[in-house]
Order: C-alpha cells, then structure tokens, then sequence
C-alpha cells in the first residue's frame, strides 16, 4: 500500500506542477520553453537535410524549381527521397508516386492524433496538414502541457517547412558538389534528431522494450518487403502493444484511496467508540452518586 500511495503522490505532484506551468504560460507561441528549445533543435538538425536532398534531386535530372516544388507542396522527407530515386533508377512517374505515397501513409495517422490533440481551426487546419510530420508530431507528444504541445508541434512544423524548403533551394545551386550526403555527415542528421526525441522517453523497461521490438521489426522486414512498408509494419506493432497493455494494465489505485477512506472510518469508529465509553462512564458516575444521595436522604429520613 506504501508504494501504490507513493506512486500516487508523485503522480498528483507531477499533475500539479504541470497544471502551475499552464497556468502561468499565456499560450504564444514565440517564447523560450522546452518545447521552443526542442523545436530549434530539431529544425537546425533536419533542415540541413535539405541540402542533401535538393543536390540529389539535381543530379537526378530535376530543375532547380521542380525540386523546390518537391520540398514546398509534397514536404515529406522519405517520400521525396523516395520520389527522385525512383526516378534516379528509370523507374515511371507513377511508380515514383506510388512509392513515395505508401511511405506518407503515416502522417495519416499523424493527423488524426493532431486532430484531437490541438483541434485546429480554419485556415490552421490546412496549415496544419501541411506541416504535420514525423518530426512535428513528436514534438507535440512528448509535451507536458497543451500550450507546450500546441507550441512544439507549431514551431517545429512551420520551422522545418521554411527550412528545409530553404536548404533545398541550396542544394539544388550547389548541384553535384554535395551530391553525397554522408560526405558532409548530413545522413546522420535525421536519425540523431529521432534519438533526441525518443531518449527522454525511455524512462522504465516498457518503453524500452517496446522501442527494441521495433526497431527488430523494422531490421528483419526491410529485405523482404518493399521500402516504406517496415516503418508501417512496425507501427502496427506498436500500436497492438499498446492496446495490449493498455487492457493488462492495472486499474488507477482507487485501492489506495479505498484503503485510507477506510482506515479513516476506523480511526472514527474507535473515536467514537472510546467517545462512547467515556459518556457511559460519566452516566454511571452520575447514577451511583445520585443513588448515594438518596441512600443519604432515606437515612435522614428515618432517624428523624
């Protein structure tokens, strides 16, 4: 019972202070929180990406405003990759939009989650379905607070659109300087700004677990199904974990709660109790004297 009311305070302490942090955060967007510092972090890391992908594109046969075009209206990292390489390879425009149509089914998905988490409105909602990604979305997820995961999602989204959209145009001017990514240890970007957002998440053996089962999945697929499908292979392995546990899990301690409402009613019960008894004594005190009293007055009687 120790540890289910420990958990259980750490869990209102944590509660608390997120709900104090909303209260005292006024909601804008351009304010230097964690989710404001993430964000940087993240545009600055995929953003140089960008540079890779406008001088491949390039050397791939694309013109400078077709690639451009690529990063401002299609916006998806892999599927762009996945687009021009195709194309690289001789491959037909519908097969190139095939393919970088199955790699985007997730951010599907993604929107979905954004729908219920932020609900944006308006001209935000197509904003919003522009610049929902893999990136966009963890940031808004790994937040606290509303106003942080409306901030993370915001600034991370709109930051990697102007920047990769910017660092494209770069690459695609340089040409074939940059071609080769790993040159400039620009293929690395992406994948350590994933591990910056999925490492602090990482805080018991579940996560864990579960982030080793993907990555698993995602190794023993990739050569033997077609690009794009691990990634959604894996997610739906994710997502069954999580229904899983979610149904294994145990209930909210309302024990804990039940357990002291319980141990309350006793200690007033034995309130009570002794209550009791110390009115029944003061009674029958006050019924011995009173017979004393008449035994007394009888005896007067008597003699006189």
């Amino acid at each position: 019972m120790n540890n289910a009311l420990v958990g259980q305070n750490t869990a209102v302490s944590t509660n608390d202070d997120a709900t104090a942090a909303e209260e005292h955060d006024d909601g804008r967007l351009l304010r230097l929180t964690p989710a404001a510092r993430m964000a940087a972090s993240i545009v600055t890391a995929v953003s140089l990406y960008g540079i890779s992908f406008g001088a491949l594109a390039v050397a791939a046969g694309f013109t400078f405003w077709q690639t451009v075009a690529l990063s401002v209206l299609m916006f998806t990292g892999g599927s762009q990759f996945a687009f021009i390489g195709v194309i690289a390879a001789g491959g037909s425009p519908a097969a190139a939009f095939s393919s970088a149509t199955l790699l985007g089914v997730r951010n599907t998905l993604y929107a979905v989650q954004i729908k219920a988490l932020l609900n944006p409105l308006g001209w935000k909602k197509l904003l919003a379905a522009q610049v929902t990604i893999d990136e966009s979305m963890a940031a808004a997820t790994a937040q606290p607070t509303t106003a942080e995961q409306r901030r993370g999602f915001w600034l991370t989204g709109v930051g990697i659109w102007i920047g990769w959209s910017t660092a494209t145009a770069v690459g695609a001017l340089l040409g074939d300087v940059i071609a080769d990514p790993e040159a400039f240890g620009l293929d690395g970007a992406v994948v350590a700004a994933f591990l910056g957002l999925l490492w602090p998440r990482l805080k018991s053996a579940e996560p864990w677990a579960l982030a080793v089962l993907a990555a698993l999945v995602t190794t023993l697929t990739m050569p033997v199904v077609p690009a794009g499908l691990p990634v959604l292979i894996a997610a739906v392995v994710a997502i069954g974990w999580g229904m899983v546990s979610a149904r294994l899990k145990p209930a909210e301690p309302p024990l804990a709660r039940a357990s002291l409402t319980t141990d309350d009613d006793a200690s007033a019960g034995t309130d009570m109790t002794a209550g009791t008894g110390t009115t029944a004594e003061a009674l029958t005190g006050q019924q011995g004297r009173s017979g004393s009293e008449d035994a007394t007055v009888t005896d007067d009687r008597s003699r006189g």
